[in-house]
């Protein structure tokens, strides 16, 4: 019978791509944080119960997917971002109008990520950025390998049909 690993340990060897995992979900590095810590909060509540030899990297992307959930239940409570330019960050010649317009398509990719069913949010995100299997986002997303390919098929069709009405809409400001 293999034995559970130490949760130190546990933590140790997935903390890094979990944040990884939750920085892409939440766009923010402080919402990250503060996510993976109720990530391991909670697994460190739940690893009593958790049976020897589990898939404990799928274990902690599904406590991490639900967290995020939470958070973007809270967050969309609040308030939309603004877009705000801070002339002393421009860099190398690049023009108010060329950073307003880079931050612009920057908080409409966020927002089409953001727009995106959390099921959908969460496969593409596990998959395009974290390189998991579609075995294992099923595990996380508690579904088939099938039902995990088409919602990241599903979120990369919203979101190319989401950038054709950006690009278009940019075209037409010219």
């Amino acid at each position: 019978m293999v034995s559970k690993p130490n949760f130190d340990v546990l933590v140790e060897a997935h903390s890094a791509e979990i944040f990884a995992y939750l920085w892409r979900m939440t766009g923010e590095k402080d919402d990250a944080q503060d996510c993976l810590q109720e990530t391991f909060l909670r697994a460190f509540r739940g690893y009593s119960r958790l049976v020897s030899g589990s898939n404990y990297r799928a274990w902690l992307y599904k406590i991490a997917t639900n967290v995020a959930r939470t958070h973007f239940s809270r967050r969309k409570r609040a308030a939309k971002r603004r877009v705000e330019i801070d002339p002393s960050r421009l860099q190398g010649g690049v023009s108010p109008q060329d950073e307003l317009e880079r931050r612009e398509l920057l908080v409409a990719v966020l927002e089409a990520v953001e727009g995106l069913p959390h099921k959908q949010r969460a496969a593409f995100m596990m998959r395009k950025y974290q390189g998991l299997s579609y075995g294992t986002i099923a595990t996380v997303l508690g579904g088939t390998e099938v039902a995990a390919r088409a919602n990241v098929y599903q979120a990369l069709k919203k979101l190319r049909a989401q950038f054709v009405k950006v690009t278009e809409g940019s075209r037409g400001k010219s």
